[in-house]
């Protein structure tokens, strides 16, 4: 499967505005990372953009999230590098994460909503408005975006050989490169 089709699919499966910004944040953060650890950038991209492609049929089941999506990726021939990696990005499931694409997308999923929520209490909304030291200092206020999970964040140092300031600020790099697609 191509970039295209992929991103076909996801819109075809992803109804959501919101969610669909989420995946491109992920895809572009994935192939930033693929390229800083001299990694496949496009497979990588292709992870983060099908990383929720069954989350509008599993919001309510989250013990289905992830692996719906991965059995429908299998089906449809994806690499089985991605179709792991999807699939171990939930929790849920304790699934290890046995590659360095799956430990990236672990971490990569909950930066984007972190660094969303840090350009969003800035008066401009903008992702140009904020820097890593500004994510970084929201990273460590615990009642600010509590959905971004930061255990997730943490183990980057361990799993991919980063640190936190590092990956924010590859992650942040990667989000202002679409925000205009983002519309941050």
């Amino acid at each position: 499967m191509d970039r295209q089709e992929a991103y076909e699919l996801m819109l075809e499966k992803v109804k959501t505005k919101n969610l669909r910004k989420h995946i491109l944040a992920v895809e572009a953060v994935m192939r930033r990372l693929a390229e800083r650890l001299g990694q496949d950038v496009e497979k990588w991209g292709l992870a983060g953009l099908l990383h929720d492609i069954d989350y509008d049929m599993t919001k309510d089941d989250p013990e289905r999230h992830s692996m719906l999506g991965a059995d429908m990726l299998a089906e449809l021939g994806v690499d089985p590098e991605i179709v792991d990696a999807v699939r171990a990005h939930n929790d849920h499931h304790g699934l290890p994460r046995k590659t360095l694409m799956a430990k990236a997308l672990y971490a990569a999923d909950p930066l984007t909503g972190l660094i969303v929520a840090a350009a969003l209490i800035k008066p401009e909304k903008k992702l140009s408005a904020i820097d890593t030291r500004f994510v970084l200092n929201r990273f460590g206020e615990k009642a600010f975006a509590r959905g971004a999970r930061r255990e997730p964040m943490l183990s980057v140092k361990d799993e991919l050989g980063l640190e936190l300031d590092e990956f924010i600020g590859l992650g942040l790099e990667a989000m202002q490169g679409i925000s205009g697609e983002l519309g941050l």
